[in-house]
């Protein structure tokens, strides 16, 4: 885990190493001011010897500045390192996500990658930023600090080799206990970062079913969790300061009684013992900093584990190392394909069993049945947003795992049930489709999704600029937006997951006869729960339970599959219950 974390120090290694030695300078000169200070005492002032007090007093003067300095350039140099480490682990985790399949995203939710890019990188800087100075600064200005008492006197040093070891197996102890708390308090940010999220993404229908109560009982819970487990650690992590405060204490006093006695004996001056007390204060500042790094790297420790967790987890679906680089045309096959979501691959899971199934280029296929059907499932197989676990799809005549996944991906356009839209102006997202798209493309695949009428209509018509998901526009005219930016790829297979439910059955009929008419070459799939949707499409997929009940023409399924008779029945009859109602 270390060796992979320190990898992506690259571009921060000049600071990384710079602040380590800047440190260095400056505890040496934090070392030499109190044995200046003591020759100040037993010398200068001793002897009465002004001049030998203002040579020494210069150098004294000399060291101060020089350790400032020194620790002004260290911890400069620290910030820049650190800062550029969490850039670089952010970068590296984002770029990371970016590469996962559908099913490496299920394994992590959403707010708990959140959570990694944020609270746990911030965690992680916090911890590096520490170890390249604190973690320097503290072994050496212990060592050179206990190196400096010997030389005054090695019978007082002696306290510190007993009060060391003790200090080093209390902190380990609490590191130990409190190690598990945080581990676990990290897992329920998580949570909490997903109740916050789903609160504010949904908050209309919050505020719309009157449900704020239930939302703030929600997230007291989840909060109240994190601080009982926060509170469990903190408790052990406390008693690393009163131990500190009692050892520092302990330490001071018996350097203080010990050594007023050797002074009255005439084994010690006056400015060696200062200077031994300044030391001890070293010693037991270093310590109580190595306390506080070892804090940090506890909690850091958690946070470390799950950025790593990101960074080697290997995507489900990657290229093979010779693929395939065009698609030749719109065909697709399903050749006896079955799938499921579980890991365990039982075949009582599987979301859909033996399908079989051939398109032709140019065709449009309706796809219909009931909620939990698989539907969304099967078209996710196209652009091997999804792996099949058994079967092989085919696009082009060619097994989907030997195309190269962009040049797939680019042939195949698909408007999901969820349509996003981003933060931006609808040019810019139409262009998600073709980023080199000119205003005539624009305007051509908007008239063919039947929106470029309402996009005139805004004051600042294409440059119209979106709220965050879209929500300035309503559900239909963000369906049609998101069609638009699915024709301007320019694909071989159009794949709409009932993308035009929020739209009306006028608006759907002239989308359909445009697709007939302007895109007659491309590949159409359509999902939808409206039979009108499809009724006219080359042929139709009825699909239940994951297995396909029924495939043909709207005439040949009312003939023969019980599950579109029942459907066409129950939609013609609510359409005349609706016409008798207007009569």
């Amino acid at each position: 885990m270390i060796k992979k974390l320190a990898s992506y120090v690259k571009d921060c290694k000049r600071d990384s190493i710079l602040t380590p030695i800047f440190v260095i300078f400056e505890v040496i000169m934090e070392v030499i001011i109190p044995y200046l200070m003591a020759k100040i005492i037993d010398v200068g002032i001793q002897n009465s010897d002004i001049k030998y007090i203002l040579e020494i007093g210069i150098f004294l003067i000399v060291s101060a500045i020089l350790s400032l300095t020194f620790g002004m350039l260290s911890g400069r140099f620290a910030a820049k390192a650190s800062a550029g480490y969490a850039k670089n682990l952010r970068k590296a985790m984002f770029d990371k996500i970016q590469t996962y399949a559908f099913e490496n995203i299920d394994k992590f939710s959403t707010s708990s990658l959140i959570t990694r890019l944020t609270t746990d990188v911030t965690n992680v800087q916090n911890a590096f930023q520490m170890i390249i100075r604190i973690l320097v600064r503290a072994p050496i200005m212990l060592i050179f600090a206990l190196i400096m008492t010997f030389s005054i006197s090695s019978k007082l040093a002696c306290i510190f080799l007993v009060a060391i070891p003790i200090l080093g197996f209390l902190l380990i102890f609490i590191a130990k206990k409190a190690h598990p708390h945080f581990e676990a308090v990290f897992k329920k940010y998580d949570e909490l970062n997903r109740v916050v999220q789903e609160d504010l993404a949904g908050i209309r229908v919050v505020k719309a079913y009157v449900k704020e109560d239930l939302e703030k009982q929600k997230f007291k819970e989840v909060n109240n969790q994190v601080y009982t487990i926060f509170k469990k650690a903190e408790k052990i992590v406390a008693f690393n300061s009163p131990v500190m405060q009692f050892t520092v204490y302990s330490c001071i006093l018996l350097i203080s009684w010990f050594g007023s006695q050797l002074i009255v004996g005439g084994s010690m001056q006056t400015g060696q013992l200062s200077s031994l007390i300044t030391y001890a204060y070293q010693i037991l500042m270093s310590l109580m900093m190595l306390s506080m790094v070892f804090v940090m790297v506890i909690i850091a420790q958690s946070s470390a584990e799950r950025i790593v967790e990101v960074l080697e987890e290997e995507p489900a679906i990657k290229n093979k190392e010779r693929t395939v680089k065009e698609v030749k045309d719109g065909s697709i096959v399903f050749d006896n394909v079955s799938f499921c979501y579980s890991d365990e691959k039982d075949r009582t899971k599987f979301a859909l069993r033996n399908i079989n199934l051939e398109i032709k280029p140019g065709e449009t296929v309706g796809i219909i049945g009931g909620t939990g059907s698989s539907k969304s499932t099967l078209v996710q197989l196209i652009p091997r947003l999804y792996e099949a676990t058994k079967g092989r799809v085919k696009v082009g005549g060619v097994d989907v795992r030997d195309y190269d996944l962009e040049t797939l991906r680019d042939s195949v356009s698909m408007v999901l049930q969820k349509n996003v839209l981003f933060s931006g102006t609808i040019s810019e997202n139409l262009r998600w489709g073709n980023k080199e798209a000119d205003d005539e493309e624009l305007e051509r695949v908007c008239k063919l999704a039947q929106a470029d009428d309402f996009i005139k209509q805004f004051p600042a018509k294409y440059e119209t600029v979106l709220d965050q998901g879209g929500t300035n526009v309503s559900g239909g005219q963000k369906q049609r937006i998101c069609i638009a930016r699915a024709l301007l790829k320019k694909p071989k297979i159009l794949i709409l997951d009932d993308s035009t439910s929020a739209v009306d059955t006028k608006t759907d009929a002239l989308i359909r006869k445009a697709f007939r008419e302007e895109i007659p070459n491309t590949t159409k799939i359509i999902i939808a729960q409206r039979i009108s949707s499809i009724e006219d499409a080359d042929k139709i997929v009825v699909l239940n339970e994951g297995r396909i009940d029924g495939i043909g023409t709207s005439e040949e399924l009312l003939k023969t599959n019980k599950i579109y008779q029942e459907v066409y029945e129950s939609q013609m009859k609510g359409e005349d219950e609706e016409d008798g109602k207007e009569n």
